[in-house]
Order: C-alpha cells, then structure tokens, then sequence
C-alpha cells in the first residue's frame, strides 16, 4: 500500500494561482514557475493562470506578495500536487 501524500508548510509542491487580470509569461522567472497563461472570455476580464513548483509555502507567499504588489486581484490558489520527494 503506497504512502499517502501529506502536506506540510516546508513540502514542494505545485500550485494554480488565479488572478484577476493580465500577466505577461515574462513575469515566470521571478515567480520560479513553469507557466503563466491567459484565458479570457467575451464580456469577462481577463484571467491569468501561473502553475508551478514551489520549494515551500513561504516560496509561495513570496510570489503572492510579488503579484499582490502588482494590482492583480487574486481570485484562487490550489495546490494541485505534492513533488514526489516529500512522502510522509
């Protein structure tokens, strides 16, 4: 039976941060993240999407507080996967 997955404030892991506006794929190496992307909708403000690995929740609130300073409205943060190196 494999080890279940838990996550704690020092795991890697990967987020889904969603904001409120639009954020150029430029902004992805001072968020040490793989991807940023827009999706946007007729009539709907336009929605940036930044998925990655951070190394922990504080590299997390570190990007948080980049984009925060940047006026971009947060709309989600999920964590969508625990890096493998860090079963408990």
């Amino acid at each position: 039976m494999p080890t279940p997955k838990a996550l704690t404030t020092d795991s890697a892991a990967r987020y889904e941060i969603r904001l409120q506006g639009t954020l150029t794929p430029g902004w992805a190496n001072c968020l040490d993240t793989a991807s940023i992307r827009v999706e946007s909708q007729p009539g709907a403000a336009p929605i940036t999407v930044v998925t990655g690995a951070f190394q922990d929740q504080a590299a997390l609130a570190g990007a948080l507080n980049l984009l925060y300073d940047l006026g971009l409205p947060l709309l989600s943060v999920a964590c969508i996967d625990i890096e493998p190196d860090q079963l408990v």
